[in-house]
């Protein structure tokens, strides 16, 4: 099973997500400050994977003595809209705040996410027909949570049942998230796939092309508006004027239980330079400004439904 991050006990082992798909290369995490600066490189990205990995930094933070205070707040302000590292991370606090073993603790955090990811996948592919011509955004699958994976974990139980299906990879501008990533799960695992660029989505859905759209989520609202990679919103409106179904996917971990709605949820603003270059490629006028917002925020009422590990829940 491919996964993004090992715990040795002792120290982290992150996937270096930065590298792929050239080059499967592993870093070695020892504290939280080195973890912090992973999250925020994206190093490690996805939601999910993003809450595991934090509360271990977390577990090495308090190990090497640190207040806890301080390492709580370095790990919290490395990425202000993935609401999965504000729920691992309060969930640690209280953890050693009552004098729980935090070790076990964050091993539960893991399991708790990978044991979501396999429910979702199963509860999400009774919505997949045999034939489905599945577009998906960014990447959801193992390398974005504790293994399987969200909307990607849905597609591999798909492919898993025996459904003949394919997918449509969006490249996900400007880090390439579904071409680096996406593409590259759903070759080790034979699944027959096309990468697309962000703006063909909407003329493949006009030439009937896509019988659905299948993302997952960074934080969603009480009422069900979801933050995800920019991008989704726009897919969701194509969607919906073309009468596709379009499923977000995401443990009930991603739901943020104290907003109400999509407007109050902090947007992450990256650096131009992302937008700007690749790689060392610097492919725009270097005086020229940029904007790179990370995430966007896709409506409750543009969502068919969201499936978590509790079931599917249809946002009216």
């Amino acid at each position: 099973m491919i996964k993004a991050f090992l715990w040795d006990g002792e120290k982290l082992l992150l996937l270096d997500q930065r590298k792929l798909p050239e080059k499967e290369e592993w870093v070695v995490l020892k504290d939280h400050l080195q973890t912090a600066q992973a999250i925020k490189d994206m190093m490690v990205r996805g939601a999910p994977a993003i809450g595991c990995v934090s509360a271990y930094g977390f577990l090495m933070g308090i190990r090497k003595g640190e207040d806890p205070s301080k390492v709580y707040e370095v790990l919290k302000n490395t990425r202000p809209t993935a609401y999965n590292l504000f729920y691992a991370l309060d969930r640690m606090m209280k953890a050693y705040q009552s004098g729980e073993d935090l070790e076990k603790t964050a091993k539960a955090i893991e399991e708790e996410d990978y044991l979501a990811n396999r429910r979702m996948a199963q509860i999400g592919n009774e919505l997949i027909p045999d034939g489905a011509r599945i577009l998906t955004h960014c990447n959801t699958g193992a390398l974005a949570t504790a293994g399987l994976g969200t909307a990607l974990g849905i597609i591999r139980q798909a492919h898993y049942s025996g459904k003949s299906i394919f997918v449509w990879v969006d490249e996900t501008r400007p880090y390439l998230q579904g071409s680096r990533l996406t593409a590259w799960e759903l070759l080790k695992e034979g699944i027959p796939h096309k990468i697309i660029t962000d703006s063909a989505a909407g003329f493949l859905m006009k030439k009937g092309m896509v019988d659905c759209v299948i993302v997952g989520a960074d934080r969603i609202t009480r009422r069900g508006d979801v933050a995800n990679k920019i991008g989704t919103y726009t897919l969701s409106v194509l969607a919906k004027v073309h009468g596709i179904p379009f499923y977000v996917v995401a443990p009930s971990s991603t739901i943020d239980y104290s907003i109400e709605r999509g407007e109050e949820i902090p947007i992450e603003e990256r650096s131009e330079k992302e937008v700007k270059s690749f790689r060392n490629c610097q492919f725009a006028p270097e005086d020229s400004p940029a904007l790179h917002l990370a995430f966007d925020i896709t409506p409750a009422e543009n969502i068919t439904a969201i499936i978590t590990e509790k079931g599917i829940w249809k946002p009216t």
